[in-house]
């Protein structure tokens, strides 16, 4: 299973780039193995500003439909629009072309809160 060490993660099974004041969130490798294939990603979020663990999508995998979280508070400045025509980027490419959303981070201290790569591991065992 792959959880780059530079990126931070989620109880939720998201994963985090921090890169200034914005960052990076997609479903991490283990999630979407868990899922199966995934046949449509909606995120109606783009232009809110949302607290953290607000829900700011959905996954649909051909089995399931789940929750997206938001990992920190702030505005959602970005889908990634390639997901529309191409979903099964997030299994292929869980932390490269298969990212979710980018946010304007409002409260930096949240990101302390976030797991790291170990601890993740730790989690998913």
């Amino acid at each position: 299973m792959n959880i780059p060490a530079e990126l931070k993660y989620t109880k939720d099974h998201e994963w985090v780039k921090i890169e200034g004041d914005v960052a990076t969130v997609g479903i991490t490798d283990f999630a979407q193995s868990e899922l199966g294939d995934i046949v449509y990603v909606e995120v109606e979020t783009v232009d809110e500003t949302l607290d953290q663990e607000e829900v700011f999508g959905t996954v649909e995998a051909v089995k399931t439909v789940s929750d997206l979280f938001l990992p920190l508070s702030g505005e959602i400045v970005e889908f990634n629009e390639q997901l529309e025509d191409e979903p099964e980027l997030v299994n292929s490419d869980p932390y490269g072309d298969g990212w979710m959303i980018k946010i304007k981070i409002s409260d930096a201290s949240q990101v302390d809160g976030l797991m790291t790569a170990d601890a993740y591991k730790d989690l998913v065992g």
